[in-house]
């Protein structure tokens, strides 16, 4: 792989294993080039997928379930003539119709094998480089799903097996199946619960982290206000299946936002770059995945890799958002999430 820029790498996975996958230190979330944020915008969407390439951000994050379908095309259309630069990371699992219904969480074997071929076909591609479960399938045992996961792999139609916001439990049990290379979750200063099993867990099994939502959705770049979205867009982020922005979770949480702004102001950053930069500092074996759609989101959330945080400013921020102090759930129902 070659990348247009010297942006710095970081190994997911343990070579011991042969699960260890190189990735830029910083990924881009595509999610909302094709839905929840806002109004979709494919061509800015593509733009922004070239800039990344040409910054030298080469780990891009897809699923089936975007659009639904249609972010796995947008990011084909992105790639084409330029796969070999790319990390290319896509899950199955949150399974939806043709007209975005849900349908539920499915990890039987057929649907793996169904869907990775699926995906392959939208995307463009002979294999993914990383393939994640994208939620457990708590009526399947995880030892199959991550059985026909292995079976892609054999194929050589996957390269790399992956979980997202699976439980401790689970992710032994996986691993124990396969060698997994990564766990994709939510992390930030606003998200911290996996510190005490999840995080120690994948670090004893020798699997990366991919966090995604390190910006809280939007939240901590300091560009949500008590009224409107970043640049003033309605989106799902103001429905009540996110209850850090609903009414006093909202208040309480914008209030720690300004905290994180005034340090940022201090560094001579802004809030994101200040969150992100946080993210990163807490080890070599995570590579944030912050999602955008736009050229200029996308160049600020880079800049964070030049943010050096020393212990002070890490104190700082400990300080000014305590672990427990954001408001609100990060779903309104967590049911999807495997505890």
């Amino acid at each position: 792989m070659t990348t247009s820029n010297a942006l710095p790498t970081r190994v997911l996975g343990s070579a011991d294993h042969g699960t260890d996958l190189t990735v830029s230190a910083l990924g881009l979330g595509c999610m909302g080039m094709s839905e929840f944020y806002g109004t979709p915008d494919e061509a800015s969407g593509i733009a922004t997928i070239h800039r990344a390439l040409d910054l030298g951000v080469t780990f891009l994050d897809t699923a089936d379930m975007y659009g639904p379908f249609t972010n796995e095309q947008l990011v084909g259309r992105a790639i084409a003539g330029r796969r070999d630069e790319v990390v290319l990371a896509t899950k199955f699992g949150n399974e939806r119709g043709a007209n975005g219904e849900r349908l539920g969480i499915n990890g039987s074997p057929e649907y793996v094998r169904k869907a990775a071929d699926a995906s392959l076909q939208r995307l463009g591609v002979d294999h993914i480089d990383l393939y994640y479960q994208h939620r457990v399938d708590k009526t399947v045992p995880i030892e199959e799903t991550v059985g026909a996961m292995a079976e892609l792999v054999e194929a050589g139609k996957v390269r790399r097996l992956g979980l997202s916001e699976a439980s401790a439990e689970t992710i032994r049990r996986a691993h124990a199946t396969h060698p997994i290379t990564a766990l994709q979750t939510e992390y930030s200063l606003f998200t911290r619960d996996l510190e005490d099993e999840i995080l120690p867990t994948v670090r004893e099994l020798g699997i990366g982290l991919v966090p995604y939502s390190p910006l809280g959705r939007g939240m901590l770049t300091g560009t949500i206000s008590r009224t409107q979205g970043a640049d003033g867009e309605a989106d799902a982020r103001r429905s009540p299946y996110f209850p850090r922005f609903q009414g006093e979770a909202l208040d309480a949480n914008l209030l720690l936002v300004e905290r994180i702004r005034q340090l940022a102001e201090a560094k001579g950053c802004t809030p994101g770059q200040l969150a992100l930069a946080w993210v990163l500092a807490q080890g070599q074996d995570i590579a944030p995945i912050p999602g955008t759609k736009r050229v200029k989101y996308l160049e600020e959330n880079v800049a964070a890799i030049g943010v050096e945080l020393g212990a002070e400013d890490l104190a700082a921020l400990e300080q000014a958002v305590p672990r427990d102090a954001v408001a609100g759930d990060r779903y309104g129902d967590m049911s999807h999430i495997d505890a």
